[in-house]
């Protein structure tokens, strides 16, 4: 993260990855833009990977962020929609602590935000049904939350080959799913999604 010339009134933007695979963890990546902004931003999902890792290498450069990473064992423990809340607010919290400024407003993709469902989030948010696409600070966000949370994965399989996390990155594929009924769960699985849960069983 850079923390150049900060001015004071800040919004943030901020996305999530991760909320629906089998494996692995969420990711949550905050970002405040910066001037010029970077063309060509976009919900991540819309990008091919080569311009998609491009950005992300651009606003890393020359923005203001931050990400946070809730692991499987938390997500087990608290369920991935409080999961995906609190990494939001722990990525939002890092970010204003760098850079000694709460945000006049930050904006969340989706329709709910961590207000009043965790005890850490202090500042005032809006939540924007596909944000990623359409407010660039949201797209910003969303495109490390991505690149953030493959190379964590890629990395997890080259410890856990048996379930091409480098191909799935950890989603109910069916080739995941069947790794999952012949060798059982990983230290990396989450225990309780379904797929999971049933596949210990077995």
């Amino acid at each position: 993260m850079r923390a150049e010339n900060v001015a004071t009134d800040i919004v943030i933007g901020v996305d999530e990855a991760g909320r629906g695979p089998l494996a692995g963890p969420v990711v949550a990546a905050a970002v405040v833009l910066c001037e010029p902004i970077p063309t060509g931003l976009d919900d991540s999902k819309k990008l091919v990977p080569a311009r998609r890792a491009e950005l992300d290498h651009v606003i890393r450069a020359h923005c203001l962020w931050e990400v946070a990473v809730v692991e499987p064992e938390e997500i087990d423990r608290i369920n991935i929609f409080m999961a995906t809340m609190e990494a939001m607010t722990r990525c939002v919290a890092q970010l204003c602590a760098a850079v000694e400024h709460a945000p006049r407003e930050v904006l969340i993709d989706g329709n709910m935000t961590p207000h009043g469902r965790c005890s850490g989030w202090n500042w005032p948010a809006r939540p924007i049904v596909g944000g990623d696409a359409i407010e660039p600070c949201i797209s910003a966000a969303s495109i490390i939350a991505k690149e953030w949370r493959d190379r964590l994965m890629i990395e997890a399989a080259k410890r856990h080959p048996a379930y091409g996390w480098e191909r799935n990155k950890g989603y109910g594929t069916a080739e995941h799913r069947e790794a999952l009924r012949l060798h059982g769960p990983s230290p990396l699985h989450r225990r309780s999604f379904a797929p999971v849960a049933q596949a210990n069983l077995l």
